[in-house]
């Protein structure tokens, strides 16, 4: 992986030290042709005499650069993504899913049936290591949000739990939000996060009678908006 100086100079914390230095020549005759010396750094900081550096080497560099920015999504938008920021560092990516029915599994002590059940739209905002969800009233979210109403959720917050899911290589938009869909739908449904309700009701016995329709007087508004999340 390959980092900022910002961000080397944060991780560090003054931890790590400089060893090396690559230094580029340019051609100045043809923009295509460069040259690279590898320069190796003293213990008092002082750049030592360089060495061409080898086209083995190079190929390393460029191969592990290549392999870091083939797991950035790309391709055609679908209709469902609202946001995209593809930036290292910054990932984050914010769509949504229509009201449907889901297959949805528990874990025995909940003592609920895995079975498909009726869910309200529901608004996803990942980033590279975290997932955030949403509900909203209506095909497609306008502004207001709700409260998910669904187990291993913290006010927004996903536990993602059980669900073991190898990330897509060379993923397509379409892969990237599948795969978080995934990460949410397939693990096992086991606690109240923030051991309270987010439905008007007990969140148990609301989720029993959603084998036969969703009730959207349960959903809870959120103290967020649409625009929040995707200014």
């Amino acid at each position: 992986m390959y980092y900022t100086t910002d961000e080397i100079l944060e991780q560090s914390a003054g931890v790590s030290k400089p060893v090396i230095a690559l230094v580029a020549y340019k051609d100045k005759d043809k923009d295509s042709e460069y040259y690279i010396e590898s320069h190796t750094i003293d213990p008092e900081g002082r750049l030592l005499e360089g060495v061409p550096l080898s086209k083995e080497c190079i190929s390393d560099l460029v191969s592990g650069f290549s392999l870091e920015q083939s797991q950035m999504p790309s391709g055609k938008i679908p209709a469902n993504l609202l946001y995209a920021d593809n930036r290292t560092g910054h990932e984050r990516y914010v769509w949504f899913n229509p009201p449907g029915q889901r297959m949805m599994y528990f874990t025995k002590d909940l003592n609920l049936e895995n079975a498909m059940y009726y869910i309200p739209g529901v608004l996803y905002v990942a980033t590279n290591i975290s997932l955030h969800i949403y509900a909203f009233k209506g095909k497609k979210p306008v502004n207001k949000l709700y409260k998910a109403p669904f187990f291993n959720v913290t006010e927004s917050s996903v536990c993602l739990g059980n669900a073991s899911l190898d990330y897509p290589e060379s993923p397509d938009y379409n892969d990237l939000l599948l795969y978080w869909e995934k990460k949410f739908w397939m693990t096992e449904f086991s606690h109240l996060g923030g051991h309270s309700n987010p439905t008007k009701s007990n969140l148990f016995t609301a989720t029993q009678k959603w084998q036969d329709g969703f009730d959207y007087e349960e959903l809870l508004p959120y103290d967020k908006t649409l625009k929040d999340l995707i200014k």
